[in-house]
């Protein structure tokens, strides 16, 4: 699948639930409405479109929501998707916020998959309840600690804010090289109402980077995992450190993405609200063929990139919908 502009789509983010146990302020407004159950995806519709994309060309499946482990006998949709690795596609992970790990890691490793993203803004255990409004530190932690027991490679995801946890990014980064983790900082992304100003809190990765240097030897990486993320390697460690920059440094000259919401949704940018439905035709009786057209059609026109602007953030959202609308 190609896009207007050469590139090679392949890689696929699929939410199967906008439902999340968490309300991180940065993310969603506290009293969130939730989409009726009907107008989800099944885990069988889900199976099938990311199948259909699989035969176009799609090589890694990535799962999210909202909180992808909160939805219903999610497993089967992990077994069926992992029954595909190796028969066209090569990588199946996710992201997660870490509160069901401890239950899923091993059933996740056994299905295939091998690497988990797991979103962490903080050490200080009063700090992470009062940015998730009804997160268990430990019930997390617990849930790193089980997922790498299983073997699963944790990369930790951190979005870096001003004032509130910028003075423990030395701290996250001697934590995670102590346990072999890689570790991203992400820069908040204006995406949904949540009823503050982002700008009061954002921070731009090289300030980020400016302050690492000051103890740590960061050095250029060739890694790339078929994201956004930009690597340092870390001297004195030796893991990966990542900077996802949607603001400071445009990363979209690259980009090889397009996400699928729970509902059915095909965005072809995270920035734009471009997108098509899938779930009318599915649900009509589309053929795969048909399927597959109409996904073809929607790549053709998938934009350059994103325009979001820090020097907006005042204004509130620049996308209307909430990240777990759209997947994390």
């Amino acid at each position: 699948m190609l896009d207007p502009f050469g590139r090679a789509v392949s890689y696929l983010r699929v939410s199967v639930t906008d439902r999340c146990n968490y309300r991180c302020n940065y993310c969603m407004a506290e009293d969130m409405s939730f989409l009726p159950r009907r107008e989800l995806l099944t885990l069988e519709e889900l199976e099938r479109i990311s199948r259909v994309f699989i035969g176009l060309g799609v090589r890694k499946l990535r799962i999210t929501g909202g909180e992808p482990l909160v939805r219903r006998d999610i497993m089967s949709l992990f077994r069926s998707l992992g029954a595909r690795l190796g028969q066209g596609l090569d990588e199946l992970t996710l992201t997660t916020n870490g509160a069901l790990l401890q239950r899923y890691a091993q059933q996740l490793f056994a299905v295939g998959v091998r690497r988990v993203n797991v979103s962490l803004d903080t050490l200080d255990e009063q700090r992470f309840r009062e940015l998730t409004r009804l997160g268990d530190y430990r019930q997390v932690i617990a849930g790193i600690e089980a997922a790498a027991a299983a073997g699963l490679k944790v990369k930790i995801n951190t979005v870096a804010l001003k004032g509130v946890n910028d003075h423990e990014f030395d701290r996250l980064l001697a934590w995670c090289g102590e346990r072999g983790f890689d570790l991203t900082f992400i820069e908040s992304m204006p995406m949904g109402d949540i009823g503050q100003l982002r700008d009061d809190h954002f921070m731009s990765l090289d300030q980020v980077k400016q302050r690492l240097r000051q103890n740590w030897t960061l050095n250029p990486s060739s890694l790339s995992t078929g994201g956004p993320s930009r690597y340092q390697h870390v001297a004195e460690t030796g893991q990966q450190l990542g900077f996802i920059t949607p603001y400071s440094h445009n990363f979209c000259e690259s980009c090889n993405r397009v996400r699928l919401t729970c509902t059915g949704v095909l965005y072809l940018c995270l920035g734009q609200d471009d997108a098509v439905d899938l779930r009318a035709p599915l649900r009509d009786g589309a053929s795969d063929e048909e399927l597959k057209t109409l996904i073809l059609d929607a790549i053709a026109r998938k934009p350059r990139g994103h325009d979001f602007d820090h020097t907006r953030l005042a204004d509130g959202a620049q996308v209307v919908r909430f990240m777990n609308t759209t997947g994390g």
